[in-house]
């Protein structure tokens, strides 16, 4: 029941907002992550944020650029993207856990969405 949007075709050096919601109100007791998978590459993680949002973990090519955030009372995981490169562009999900600490690896989250296309122009 997650459901990711916000994506777009965007300029290199331009943002963007990834939302993640739910369609029952759990976000509050789950870990959330972000994960990308570019044509042709594997799927790669992105971002995790534990379930109060307390800590938050970020891949290295994206550290300092991107922002993961929560709105517990909105059911809703952010993901906000600055400085876009093209090498960011690729289809985005969003993944729910019950591990109550960020997680990186994607086979420890149980449940997807169906993913949101990111394009970067040069």
């Amino acid at each position: 029941q997650l459901q990711a949007s916000g994506g777009g075709l965007v300029q290199a050096g331009g943002s963007l907002r990834l939302s993640c919601s739910a369609s029952r109100g759990t976000f509050s007791s789950i870990t959330v992550g972000w994960f990308r998978q570019a044509p042709g590459k594997e799927r790669e993680f992105v971002a995790s944020t534990s379930w109060s949002g307390s800590s938050t973990e970020y891949a290295d090519s994206v550290k300092v650029r991107f922002t993961i955030s929560r709105d517990n009372a909105k059911d809703t995981v952010y993901l906000q993207m600055n400085s876009l490169k093209a090498e960011d562009t690729a289809v985005y999900y969003c993944a729910a856990t019950g591990y109550p600490q960020t997680v990186v690896a994607a086979r420890l989250y149980p449940y997807w969405g169906q993913g949101t296309l990111v394009t970067v122009s040069s």
